[in-house]
């Protein structure tokens, strides 16, 4: 039975955060735990999450960063905690649950498959008897900007920034997560580029070996969401001080 931990990022999540789906969820055949980080919210998601606790000790912890540090440092935090409590696997899922917590199976099923494979991403990738809900001007401005980061780490990868994203927890994984990123907007392909840093300089495999992207098979486009059109520009200034960093 492997230890699996899902980091989950909150910020102002109160109204958003469907306490029902993560409170009734188990993983068959693994030891599930949700590790709700409280990134400095100002409304009452804290007390949220406080109760869900209470209501499932067992399956559930709450990390309170007392300040927003932001998404990333969030889900670096999270992932640092859950590292020390020895999870087998640790992966982050948005707290919208765009992409349903009933994918998660298949993320482990992947790791499992094949030892090699450390990382599994969620890709929305717009196939027949699939169901991507995503808005057209995104999904167009997705595969731009996924372009230019397969140009930028030398990388063919179709989908970066889709929210659900599971790694086999190791030395590796460690060092990937040990300091603050870089980025602030799109630590996703920061995590890729550390990553890539490390294992080349550990003399491993193609690195498409151990990088899995796994197409959902629902998403969910949900209304809420905290991105603005003008986070595209930050996001390219973001991408090329990653590849002066991990890659040029």
């Amino acid at each position: 039975m492997a230890r699996v931990t899902l980091v989950v990022p909150c910020y102002n999540e109160e109204r958003r955060l469907h306490t029902e789906a993560f409170r009734a969820f188990s993983l068959a055949g693994h030891q599930l735990t949700f590790c709700f980080v409280n990134d400095g919210s100002r409304d009452g998601t804290l007390g949220v999450l406080e109760a869900l606790r209470q209501q499932r000790p067992d399956a559930v912890s709450v990390l309170d960063l007392a300040q927003n540090q932001g998404k990333a440092e969030a889900v670096r935090q999270g992932f640092v905690a859950s590292l020390e409590r020895g999870a087998d696997y640790i992966g982050f899922w948005d707290a919208d649950l765009a992409t349903p917590l009933g994918e998660l199976a298949r993320f482990i099923e992947v790791l499992e498959a094949e030892r090699a494979r450390e990382m599994v991403f969620g890709a929305r990738v717009k196939l027949l008897g699939r169901h991507i809900e995503r808005k057209v001007a995104r999904h167009y401005l997705g595969r731009v900007f996924a372009t230019a980061v397969s140009m930028a780490l030398g990388l063919a990868v179709y989908d970066t920034q889709c929210g659900a994203k599971v790694f086999r927890a190791g030395p590796r994984l460690r060092e990937v997560f040990a300091e603050r990123f870089v980025s602030r907007w799109i630590f996703d392909v920061e995590i890729i580029a550390r990553f890539l840093k490390v294992w080349r300089a550990a003399g491993g495999p193609s690195p498409t070996e151990a990088i899995y992207e796994l197409p959902l098979v629902t998403w969910n486009d949900v209304a809420g969401s905290k991105l603005k059109s003008t986070d595209f520009l930050k996001a390219i200034g973001d991408l090329w001080r990653i590849r002066r960093r991990y890659v040029a």
